[in-house]
């Protein structure tokens, strides 16, 4: 019987924006289970920084989400992809009250997904292949000096929940991870105020800050075998935060 919780030989996962924290966390996870992962980030200097560039069997590559052009041109390479996951985000706190930061920021995180995703649709509906979009818990629970990336990944989980339906027949499934507070160099700075980290420790169920490789498990199912039944579903990864 084959293994519901392994990939089969020759399983590729794409991962956009893989260079980051959450990103390359899940890109480990994956080529862990024996995937072969293809990671992405912005620029070189992304690149150079991330926890991958250390490991040389994850390829990456430098991707800019903005560009339709660059966008179907990284596609076009790929002869099999199995899995895709849209991990690239940006935000800007306080500079979104501004139209062209708010406008960035939604580029990048939800037409940026939709942008990959329509790229990658007929590589993963020869495979049968799934999406797994990195939304937030923040498209849930608002913050009040973000609101370009509240509402990018509100449009995130929603966009998950139509392509699910709109991509069922060619065999895609397309779930979504909305990460909750999760210890990343973006947050770092903020985490030296220890009241500031403890008090946002004590507003989860299990009292403490998430990991990026907490993360990446959730994400790694939802492109196994055993999650095919699964599709048009966001799992929040929060600690619980959402549940008070």
């Amino acid at each position: 019987m084959t293994d519901p919780f392994s990939f089969p030989p020759g399983f590729t996962t794409v991962i956009i924006g893989g260079a980051g924290d959450i990103g390359s966390a899940i890109a480990s996870l994956f080529h862990a289970r024996g995937a072969r992962v293809i990671a992405t980030g912005h620029d070189q200097a992304c690149l150079d920084r991330s926890p991958l560039s250390t490991n040389a069997d994850v390829a990456l590559e430098i991707l800019d989400v903005r560009s339709d052009a660059a966008v179907n041109a990284f596609a076009a390479r790929f002869e099999r992809v199995d899995a895709l996951v849209n991990c690239a985000g940006i935000l800007a706190r306080d500079e979104e009250f501004e139209i062209e930061t708010f406008q960035r920021v939604l580029d990048v995180n939800l037409t940026g997904t939709f942008r990959t995703s329509t790229a990658f649709r007929r590589h993963l509906a020869a495979s049968g292949g799934s999406i797994i979009n990195i939304a937030s818990m923040n498209a849930y629970s608002a913050l009040p000096r973000i609101p370009a990336y509240c509402a990018s990944k509100g449009g995130v989980v929603m966009l998950t929940k139509a392509l699910a339906l709109a991509w069922a027949e060619e065999g895609i499934r397309v779930n979504a991870v909305a990460p909750g507070y999760i210890e990343t160099s973006i947050n770092a700075e903020g985490r030296k105020d220890t009241a500031h980290r403890d008090r946002i420790a004590a507003r989860t169920a299990l009292k403490r800050w998430g990991t990026p490789d907490e993360v990446a498990g959730t994400v790694v199912f939802l492109a196994m075998p055993a999650s095919k039944y699964a599709t048009g579903t966001v799992f929040a990864v929060d600690g619980g935060f959402l549940a008070g």
